[in-house]
Formats: C-alpha cells, sequence, structure tokens
C-alpha cells in the first residue's frame, strides 16, 4: 500500500520519490524528448507532469495542461489541484476530484497516445 506524505492525496511517496531526481528546470530544452512522469485527470481535463518539486507546504510541478480552452506549458500547485472538484451530480455523477492515473507508465512526450497532447506539441516544435 502506498502511503500519503504531507504534500496530500496527489504526491503519494511513489510520486515524490520519481520526481525527486526531476526537479524543476531539470528537462529545459529536450521538446517532444522530456519524459513525463505522471498523469492527473478530472472529466476531459490531463496534466502531463514533467517535473515537479516541494516547496514549502506544497508540491510545485510543471508540465502541460490538455481539455482546457488551450493547451499549454504550466507550472501547477498539488495543494490546489487536489482542492479542485466538479460537481457532476445533476448528471447523476458524483463530485469529480483530480486523481493521478496509476496505470500511467512513465515515458517520452512523443509517446504517449493522446491526439490534443501530440497536435500541441507538434506545432510547438515541428515548424
Amino acid at each position: 500500500m502506498t502511503t500519503t506524505n504531507a504534500f496530500g492525496r496527489l504526491i503519494d511517496n511513489e510520486l515524490q520519490a520519481k520526481l525527486e531526481n526531476i526537479p524543476l528546470y531539470s528537462q529545459d530544452g529536450k521538446k517532444k524528448d522530456a519524459k513525463c512522469i505522471a498523469v492527473f485527470r478530472i472529466g476531459n481535463i490531463r496534466w502531463y507532469v514533467l517535473e515537479g518539486q516541494p516547496e514549502g507546504t506544497d508540491f510545485i510541478l510543471y508540465g502541460i495542461v490538455v481539455g482546457m480552452i488551450d493547451t499549454e506549458y504550466g507550472y501547477m500547485s498539488a495543494k490546489e489541484m487536489s482542492a479542485l472538484t466538479i460537481d457532476a451530480s445533476k448528471y447523476g455523477l458524483r463530485i469529480l476530484k483530480v486523481e493521478q492515473d496509476k496505470t500511467f507508465i512513465p515515458c517520452k512526450l512523443s509517446e504517449i497516445v493522446d491526439a490534443e497532447l501530440q497536435s500541441f506539441l507538434s506545432n510547438m516544435y515541428d515548424k
């Protein structure tokens, strides 16, 4: 069983250990060859996490968010993400929370099967 550390429910000990050697800015310039370490989801929104490190009582992540108005690189606060919810009860569902995709296997961005992500990467780097 994976235990939770001081950074809350999204950054479990296993993910923290994976990110230990991949602090912020460590994959700069790798473009499509950057390694995606984890994926978080809520509804159709996906966060592809490339780097991260503790910052005070929070854990700051860097990656790509897909499924919102714009796909973009950015910094993410694990504390803020863990507080995010969507009330889907009017659709017969429950309150949705951001969850880590535990089936995801770390790989290069170029290897991820996600048409929106790959279109974003192509627009950024294939010009």
